[in-house]
């Protein structure tokens, strides 16, 4: 049998918060229902720019119907096993975390103001990311680097179909992606391989001063 550490614990662990919360949604009146969602932590731009930024947290644990969770779901199952087995447990959670708020924060910004916003999306966009980082730091490695061409490809594919629908928060699935990218270069990778302390420093500075620099400009602070 495999051990504890082998196993994508936090992925599964994931799922069965998303689902739960899920159920707890129609449960409470429906998971399409704008009360439900704002009572569950929707992301809701006057709510939060009014102090609930805990909103940016919540959001990413929410789904809107059935067909939004499944697809989510179905993703978080591929990307998080994956994931999970090359940064290990707590790197794959901090990605996963920090992605889904650096997401919700950029859709909060560029994002339509007056939407509900919710979905798992924004963290699983950050996971693409890391995948990325990882071939960005590792392009030397055929295997990294066929690994890479091929999420290219499916970031690429669902950048397009972002593009190409209506209602998707687009800034929230790009601000993800770039925190996912950033977060996996400060935690690294050590299954993979080392990554240059410089290297993970200035990722870390630039993680931490995007946001500032964005909520000045383009949020003019938050006043």
């Amino acid at each position: 049998m495999r051990n504890l550490r082998d196993q994508p614990i936090v992925t599964y662990a994931l799922l069965v918060i998303c689902v739960l919360v899920f159920l707890g949604e129609q449960l409470a009146g429906g998971s399409q229902t704008s009360a439900v969602l704002v009572g569950f932590g929707a992301r809701f731009a006057p709510l939060v720019y009014d102090g609930e930024w805990w909103r940016l947290f919540t959001a990413m644990f929410l789904h809107i119907g059935w067909m939004h969770l499944l697809m989510n779901m179905f993703t978080l199952y591929i990307l998080g096993r994956l994931s999970e087995g090359i940064f290990g447990h707590w790197r794959f959670l901090v990605i996963y975390l920090i992605s889904g708020l650096g997401g919700n924060f950029a859709g909060l910004l560029f994002d339509n103001q007056n939407v509900l916003a919710a979905g798992a999306s924004t963290a699983l966009f950050g996971l693409l990311g890391a995948f990325l980082m990882i071939g960005d730091s590792f392009r030397d490695n055929p295997a990294i680097k066929a690994m890479t061409r091929q999420f290219l490809v499916l970031i690429g594919i669902n950048l397009l179909f972002d593009i190409t629908q209506s209602g998707i928060d687009i800034a929230g699935h790009l601000g993800g992606l770039i925190a996912g990218f950033l977060i996996a270069g400060v935690v690294g990778a050590p299954r993979v391989g080392q990554i240059s302390r410089t290297r993970r420093i200035l990722m870390g500075v630039v993680l931490v001063a995007a946001p500032l620099l964005l909520a000045v400009t383009v949020g003019g602070g938050f006043e």
